[in-house]
């Protein structure tokens, strides 16, 4: 995991709790149509605006965070979140079929607009605090055909509960 991310995601933890009127913007940045209002944050760390497979992967993660309001970065991998929506967990039809929309994304705008409705299926259906910092570094490798397959099999494997390789922390 990078220190980057890391820093990033305890930055806006920080920014969320101390600014309402950040927060308010951040919780947008992963809408299209608003989430140019969250550019001023982003640029301030020097994420590249232009580039849609480092920009989409800050915003949507600076918006979960905006929804979510953790106290700290969680350990929660994306994949147990998942399953911990739902009373049957990993066995059941609409988390498998919720996993396996995320599964089948092939680049990292399309995983960014999947995980939106995700993001806050969880916020509201737990209380579970994810690892923002392991899913925005995930999302930022994402668009490399090398380190994908290792991203899905890794939120596969939090889903069914099994441990997997750490990988794609390039």
């Amino acid at each position: 995991m990078s220190e980057r991310t890391i820093n990033f995601v305890n930055y806006i933890i920080q920014r969320v709790q101390t600014h309402k009127g950040d927060a308010a913007v951040l919780r947008r940045a992963d809408n299209p149509n608003t989430e140019y209002q969250a550019w001023e944050i982003l640029a301030g760390f020097s994420v590249k605006l232009d580039s849609e497979n480092e920009r989409l992967p800050f915003a949507a993660i600076a918006a979960g965070i905006a929804r979510a309001k953790p106290e700290f970065n969680g350990k929660t991998q994306i994949g147990q979140a998942i399953a911990k929506c739902y009373d049957d967990g990993n066995q059941s039809d609409q988390a498998k079929a919720k996993l396996r929309r995320l599964l089948a994304c092939d680049n990292t705008a399309e995983a960014c607009r999947i995980l939106r409705p995700l993001l806050k299926l969880i916020e509201s259906k737990t209380n579970l605090t994810l690892d923002y910092s392991r899913l925005l570094n995930d999302l930022l490798w994402f668009s490399h055909d090398e380190s994908r397959q290792i991203i899905k099999s890794r939120w596969a494997q939090n889903f069914y509960g099994k441990q997997g390789e750490e990988g794609a922390d390039e």
